[in-house]
């Protein structure tokens, strides 16, 4: 098993326990867009908690990947944010959330 498949087990995992039905294809893809930042072990994780983190999300990816506005990618990170309750988060499965909220899929299509 590769390290990326590794990896994607895990999220895929974290994700289940949310949404059982959830689309792992779309995870796959989320995850692969992420590149390298999950192999490391601060920067494929959100902070909830840090505003900074949350601002990072909204401008580089609902605003700059997603292509949606900041207002509409706020509202997106804080439902993650409540819907994502472990203290863990990781990075591909709050993206997912994130993207699945604002009903962007395509762009992973």
């Amino acid at each position: 098993m590769s390290k990326f498949d590794e990896k994607l087990a895990t999220y895929e995992a974290a994700l289940k326990q949310l949404d059982p039905k959830a689309d792992m294809d779309l995870l796959r893809k989320v995850t692969k867009g992420l590149g390298p930042s999950i192999y490391n072990n601060d920067s494929n994780k959100v902070a909830c908690s840090q505003k900074s983190e949350l601002e990072r999300v909204t401008k580089n990816y609902c605003e700059k990947k997603l292509g949606v506005s900041a207002a509409d990618g706020d509202k997106a990170v804080q439902a993650a944010c409540e819907r994502y309750t472990e203290r863990v988060k990781h990075r591909p499965v709050f993206y997912y959330l994130v993207c699945k909220h604002l009903g962007k899929e395509s762009v992973y299509a």
